[in-house]
């Protein structure tokens, strides 16, 4: 699904922002792959991204998409999400959010829930070690999978 102009432009800006700040190199290559993420919710794989990519510009290589995401991911601007088939799924959407996963056509959805926010973390995770970040993720079927089944 695509996001609104808005929403894109900002994380485009946020993007831009933390590059500079960190001395990283706003390539043409790097912001044609962060484009593709912030402008859908889709939560789209590697693969799906590269195959986009290339159609704007033919020159990339499958190799140079897959270190961008994983550059990205490392400098906290793309978030990467292990969902269904165990592929990574990529997100723009760095708001702390939860996801929604439609086990039938396996498409996500970002939600979001004050209430699973404030979730404890049970004492027995904790003396598991240091829990950086949290993210509930719902399983069931989405509205148009389940039209269909009626």
């Amino acid at each position: 699904m695509m996001v609104s102009k808005t929403e894109t432009e900002r994380r485009i800006r946020r993007f831009v922002e933390t590059c500079q700040a960190g001395g990283l190199k706003l390539t043409h290559q790097r912001m044609e792959v962060f484009r593709e993420l912030a402008g859908t919710d889709d939560h789209p794989d590697a693969e799906t991204i590269y195959q986009n990519v290339s159609r704007r510009v033919p020159a990339i290589s499958r190799d140079t998409v897959y270190r961008t995401l994983a550059t990205l991911e490392e400098q906290g601007l793309v978030h990467k999400a292990e969902i269904l088939s165990g592929r990574g799924r990529y997100d723009a959407n760095m708001d702390h959010h939860h996801h929604f996963v439609c086990t039938e056509c396996g498409r996500v959805h970002d939600f979001y829930s004050p209430t699973l926010d404030d979730l404890p973390i049970p004492r027995s995770v904790m003396a598991l070690g240091r829990v950086e970040s949290t993210q509930v993720q719902l399983r069931g079927i989405c509205t148009s999978c389940a039209k269909t089944k009626e």
